[in-house]
């Protein structure tokens, strides 16, 4: 929408004196601020490089290159702390509340991992970068709810690691290990619980924090719960597609040969993501509940080093793993049944 453009556009232009529009020694105009930024948003939403974009807004590739670039690092500096945000006392309270009348209670998004072909990946790097499919790629690991809102996002491991690998890098439990986030109680079947869980696909490991889908499962509370887990799990799925299609660079192979580069232009793809996903609330048929961000989370504990591992036993607990999905099961059987 239009005034999305202009509040990104007064934003980066109020952040980076690059994007104003300035006079040569000659007392000539240079390039306005909607010339640099419609560039960067056309790059950015058809996956196009700077010479198709050339001729449209009359400035040069080096011109519209720069542009995008410098648009994707004042994005992550003027919005990042707002829609990079992990989720708030008053967002994990909205996510508890829609998840359980999807049949979860405790779920706070769906985990899961993309692949970004990147073509122009430095030759002594491809060892490193190439996955199963035998093309260089990186990997972007995220957590995203119902309403398609990204709350997690980690990219930048080479494709030569898998899911699991990925996980043991990623900070997504880092500030439940700090005391940080908010407390989630909940109770199933008569048991109680005090962490959140994702829902996660096969390759994920049996953790307290993980329900992943049974594997042939047996008996029709146990299809159904399979049924049920992998279609709520389609969160992250739904918003990885959502994410490539509108933002065709991330669908297309990366065209840069810098690293950094290419994380800056995931992360800003993220941000405007979540961006027109908060302008599209009002219109969704979801109850979103994005009017206020409720308050920072004081850490709950005083000996970090004991709690730290205290949470990593709590958090690698096998037990607790199956428990929950077998309370799991018999709440989707009683909350839909054959439904």
């Amino acid at each position: 929408a239009r005034h999305v453009f202009n509040r990104i556009r007064e934003g980066v232009v109020a952040h980076d004196p690059y994007f104003e529009c300035k006079t040569d020694a000659l007392g000539k105009l240079g390039f306005s601020s909607y010339q640099k930024c419609t560039t960067a948003v056309r790059m950015l939403a058809y996956g196009i490089p700077g010479d198709l974009v050339d001729e449209y807004v009359r400035m040069s590739v080096t011109t519209c290159l720069m542009s995008m670039y410098k648009f994707c690092q004042a994005m992550i500096e003027v919005f990042g702390l707002e829609y990079l945000r992990q989720p708030t006392a008053a967002d994990t309270e909205r996510l508890l509340a829609t998840n359980a009348a999807r049949g979860f209670p405790g779920m706070l998004g769906s985990i899961d991992c993309m692949h970004w072909e990147w073509k122009d990946c430095p030759f002594a790097w491809q060892g490193q970068y190439k996955g199963h499919v035998n093309e260089c790629i990186v990997i972007l690991e995220a957590v995203a709810s119902q309403d398609l809102w990204i709350w997690h996002s980690f990219f930048g491991m080479a494709g030569s690691h898998n899911d699991i690998n990925v996980l043991q890098r990623s900070p997504v439990f880092a500030r439940l290990a700090e005391g940080q986030s908010p407390p989630v109680n909940f109770e199933i079947n008569g048991h109680q619980y005090n962490k959140g869980y994702y829902l996660a696909d096969g390759i994920y490991p049996q953790w307290s924090t993980f329900v992943k889908t049974i594997s042939k499962p047996q008996g029709e509370k146990r299809k159904r719960f399979a049924q049920m887990q992998e279609s709520a799990r389609k969160d992250v799925e739904r918003a990885f597609g959502v994410l490539q299609s509108r933002w065709g660079i991330v669908r297309y192979p990366a065209l840069s040969w810098d690293e950094r580069k290419l994380w800056e232009v995931m992360t800003a793809c993220v941000i405007m993501h979540n961006m027109i996903v908060e302008d599209e609330r009002d219109h969704s048929i979801f109850d979103q509940g994005f009017d206020y961000q409720g308050d920072n989370v004081e850490p709950l504990h005083q000996e970090p080093a004991t709690f730290d591992l205290q949470f990593h036993r709590e958090l690698r607990d096998w037990h607790t793993h199956v428990n929950l999905q077998n309370d799991l099961v018999e709440h989707v059987w009683g909350h839909i049944g054959n439904r």
